[in-house]
C-alpha cells in the first residue's frame, strides 16, 4: 500500500537506506544476492509521519538532551512512526530558546542523520512550535503566564534558537500583531497552523489570507462551530488550502465529529496526529509536559484542573480507530503517511512507497497492528 494504489504480490528493493523499486513481484528485478525478507503474511505501508508529538517512553521533546530524544524516537518507531515534528509547549520564552537549540542540535547530529544498523528509531526532521503566541481563552493546558502576543521579534528569536529545524508554528490568528507573524512565519518556510483559537470565520480567513494553511488539532482549543457564527472551523471546514490535524483516540473528537470532517475535507486532506506526551507507551501515573506534570488514569492525560493534557495515542491506534469509523484502510493510512508528509513539503521522501524515498516500512498484520518495521533501511524484524 503505496497509499496511493494497493499491489498484490508486491516486491520492495532497498539499497543505501533508499526504495530503489517497487512493483509486483513477477515485474521487479531482484539485485543478485540481496537479503529477502518475506512479509507476504503482512500488509506492508509507509512509516508513519507525526507532526505534532510532545514525548514518549516517559521522555518530554523540551529536556532536549540527546537521550531524551533518542528515547522519544525508538519509543515510536515501535509503533510505526518513522518522521517525526518535535512540538514545543508554552513556557517562558528563555525555556523555550534553551530547547530549540537542544533539539537542534540532536536533529542535525549522526545519530539523528543516520539510520543505525539494527536499531529502530524515528527521524526527527523538524521542530514544532505549539505557543507561546496563543489565546488565553483557548489555551488548553499551555501555562497562562508564559503566553506572548505575537510579534516579529518574538518569532525571529525562537527561528534563531532553532538553528533552521523550525518547520511549524501554531498562532491564534485573531491576535494583535498574528497577520504579520503568520506572513513572516510562512516566508521563512514555517507551515502556519491556526490553533488555540477563539477566532471567528472572518478572523481565520484573515489568517489564511496571510499563509495560514493547516489547524492544529482541529475540534480541541478552538471556538466551537455555530450555525450563526461558525468560527474559525467553518475557515477549516471550507477552504481547500486548510489541512485539519485530528486527534483520533476516541477522547479528544467524537465519532461523529471525525465523520463531518472526513465528508467536510476528504481523506486527502486530513492529517493524522497522536499529540502524544511522555506517557505513551508507560503505565498510568505522573508524567511532566514542558514546564508541568499531568496525569494519566486509564491512559488519558489530565492536568491538575482535569483538562486534557496531549495522549497516550499512537498513529497505528489512530489508522485502527478510522477504519472503525468507516474509513478505508488505504485513506486511513494516507492520514498518517502521505497526508502530512505533503503537508512539509517532503513527500518525495517520506510518507510514500516509491523509487527514491527512504526505505521507512511498516507491516501490519490482520488486526492492523504493527508486526515489524524498518527506519530508513534498518531494523526490520518481523
Amino acid at each position: 500500500m503505496t497509499p496511493l494504489e494497493e499491489i498484490a504480490d508486491a516486491a520492495i528493493v532497498i539499497e543505501d537506506g533508499r526504495i530503489i523499486s517497487i512493483g509486483r513481484r513477477d515485474s521487479v528485478s531482484l539485485p543478485k544476492g540481496a537479503k529477502e525478507y518475506d512479509a507476504r503474511a503482512h500488509t506492508v505501508v509507509p512509516g508513519f509521519v507525526d507532526v505534532h508529538i510532545h514525548g514518549a517512553g516517559s521522555r518530554d521533546v523540551m529536556e532536549a538532551s540527546p537521550e531524551a530524544l533518542s528515547t522519544v524516537a525508538q519509543t515510536v518507531a515501535r509503533h510505526g512512526t518513522t518522521t517525526l515534528v518535535a512540538t514545543t509547549v508554552t513556557a517562558p520564552t528563555n525555556e523555550i530558546c534553551k530547547s530549540l537549540e537542544g533539539i537542534a542540535r540532536y536533529i542535525q547530529s549522526p545519530a539523528n542523520q543516520s539510520a543505525s544498523a539494527g536499531k529502530n528509531a524515528a527521524q526527527i526532521i523538524g521542530i514544532h512550535l505549539e505557543g507561546p503566541f496563543i489565546n488565553p481563552a483557548r489555551r488548553g493546558v499551555h501555562p497562562q503566564e508564559s503566553i506572548a502576543l505575537p510579534s516579529l521579534a518574538g518569532l525571529k528569536k525562537f527561528i534563531e534558537a532553532a538553528g533552521g529545524c523550525a518547520r511549524m508554528l501554531t498562532i491564534a490568528p485573531e491576535l494583535a500583531g498574528a497577520p504579520g507573524v503568520i506572513a513572516a512565519a510562512a516566508a521563512a518556510g514555517l507551515v502556519v497552523g491556526m490553533g488555540h483559537t477563539d477566532a471567528t470565520y472572518e478572523q481565520a480567513t484573515a489568517g489564511i489570507k496571510a499563509g495560514a494553511r493547516h489547524a492544529v488539532h482541529v475540534f480541541n482549543a478552538m471556538r466551537p462551530l455555530s450555525h450563526r457564527e461558525t468560527g474559525v472551523l467553518g475557515a477549516v471546514l471550507t477552504d481547500p488550502q486548510i489541512t485539519p490535524e485530528v486527534i483520533a483516540d476516541g477522547v479528544h473528537v467524537d465519532g461523529p465529529a471525525i465523520r463531518l470532517l472526513v465528508e467536510a475535507k476528504g481523506t486527502e486532506k486530513i492529517v493524522l496526529v497522536s499529540d502524544g506526551t511522555a506517557a505513551i507507551g508507560m503505565p498510568d501515573g505522573v508524567y511532566r509536559l514542558g514546564p508541568f506534570e499531568f496525569t494519566v488514569s486509564g491512559g488519558v492525560c489530565r492536568n491538575a484542573e482535569g483538562r486534557l493534557a496531549g495522549s497516550t495515542l499512537t498513529l497505528d491506534r489512530a489508522v485502527r480507530q478510522m477504519t472503525t469509523l468507516g474509513v478505508p484502510l488505504r485513506q486511513a493510512v494516507q492520514m498518517a503517511t502521505l497526508n502530512p508528509a505533503r503537508r512539509l513539503g517532503i513527500a518525495d521522501k517520506k510518507g510514500v512507497l516509491a523509487p527514491g524515498a527512504d526505505a521507512d516500512l511498516v507491516l501490519l498484520n490482520s488486526k492492523l497492528e504493527v508486526a515489524g518495521v524498518m527506519t530508513r533501511g534498518s531494523g526490520l524484524e518481523t
